[in-house]
């Protein structure tokens, strides 16, 4: 049984209509000190064939906003905003109408493959028990396309493969069991949280070679979840940066890696290991993320933040637009007095330049610039 989505050439983006739209997300989660925001206002898209990265620390909201698409969230959970799959909204949906969509019409890879698979069953049975029950095929169908999905997912061997158990495999092959297992249903979105995670650098590049050819062959949404930005630099089209369940930075992946418009997002970038200079120090961010309801409405990154000014302190910054000079965040024209804000310094590339950085949508939430090295 093959897929019979259209392949998105590899020379062009996606074209089709935004298949997976979230908009103003919330998720408080229960405290003694009452319900508190793990992710605040979180909106993006992701399109047939694309690929979205979703990057910050721990504790940055990554994870807790891909559960709230699954309904999958922890007890008490309080949730706001709009989560549409198609045109289809899953916030409100029952739990009965969510576990038709769960694996069927979106699906999970976990970060850790050694969890996520049952280890006292055979690889077998677990990628074919949830074809069976969300496709109705038959044992001997099932069988097959799972020997066809291990195929894909260039497992060798396929047909012994399904008898083992997944301790036989090594990190990377249970990897790509878990990734089969997420295609077995033929999903239309794919949720891939720290998917190399654990895996040494050899690997991950296999990893992350397999999701993009995915992703083009079967016309898959994808998004990642990580806190290594060298990871969306391969494969991601769009970025996102969070932190403190917010969206600090998005945009397409060139202009977010290589103009950062946020200093979290610099930070982030300044702490990569660079093999050109293997002696260097590495560059770590000073200060803990926040905990849960320590956030106000101000910038949750001001307390680390080596650029902060007074306003960051006083009120929450928006998503703007960036201009065209390298690494520039626009000031709240609507809020910032005339005197904090230097024309000469948002503004410092040819006009066509600017039209370029204008229409990539490429936008940050920041009162200050985020300079290279700065911190």
């Amino acid at each position: 049984m093959t897929a019979t989505r259209q392949t998105v050439p590899a020379d062009q983006p996606a074209q089709t209509a935004r298949l997976l739209e979230v908009e103003n997300l919330t998720v408080s989660l229960p405290t003694r000190q009452g319900h508190c925001n793990a992710v605040d206002g979180v909106s993006f898209g992701i399109d047939r064939g694309a690929i979205l990265g979703l990057a910050g620390e721990s504790g940055s909201g990554k994870t807790m906003t891909a559960m709230a698409m699954l309904g999958l969230l922890p007890h008490g959970a309080r949730t706001g905003g709009s989560i549409r799959l198609a045109g289809t909204e899953l916030r409100t949906m029952s739990q009965r109408g969510l576990r038709n969509v769960r694996g069927r019409r979106i699906a999970l890879i976990s970060q850790d493959p050694a969890t996520s698979l049952h280890p006292m069953l055979s690889v077998g049975t677990q990628l074919t028990e949830h074809m069976r029950h969300h496709l109705g095929l038959s044992k001997d169908a099932a069988h097959a396309r799972a020997v066809e999905l291990l195929t894909t997912v260039r497992i060798p061997n396929p047909e012994q493969a399904l008898g083992h158990h997944p301790g036989v495999f090594s990190g990377g092959m249970r990897q790509r069991i878990a990734i089969a297992s997420a295609l077995a249903c033929d999903p239309d979105v794919l949720l891939a949280d720290e998917p190399t995670t654990a895996l040494d650098v050899t690997v991950q590049a296999g990893i992350l070679r397999l999701l993009d050819r995915l992703r083009r062959e079967r016309g898959l949404a994808v998004l990642i979840i990580t806190h290594d930005l060298g990871v969306l630099s391969a494969v991601a089209d769009d970025v996102c940066v969070m932190y403190g369940g917010r969206i600090v930075e998005r945009g397409r992946r060139a202009e977010v890696l290589g103009r950062p418009g946020h200093p979290y997002t610099r930070a982030l970038l300044d702490a990569l290991p660079h093999p050109e200079t293997p002696d260097s120090a590495l560059r770590p961010i000073p200060g803990s993320p926040p905990a849960l309801g320590a956030i106000g409405d101000w910038c949750a990154f001001e307390p680390r933040c080596g650029l902060r000014i007074e306003a960051c302190g006083q009120r929450r910054p928006l998503l703007n637009m960036l201009p065209g000079a390298p690494a520039a965040a626009l000031r709240d024209a609507a809020t910032t007095d005339a005197s904090t804000t230097d024309a000469s310094t948002t503004d410092v590339t040819s006009t066509s330049d600017h039209e370029a950085a204008a229409t990539s949508e490429h936008e940050a939430a920041c009162f200050v610039t985020a300079p290279a090295g700065a911190r």
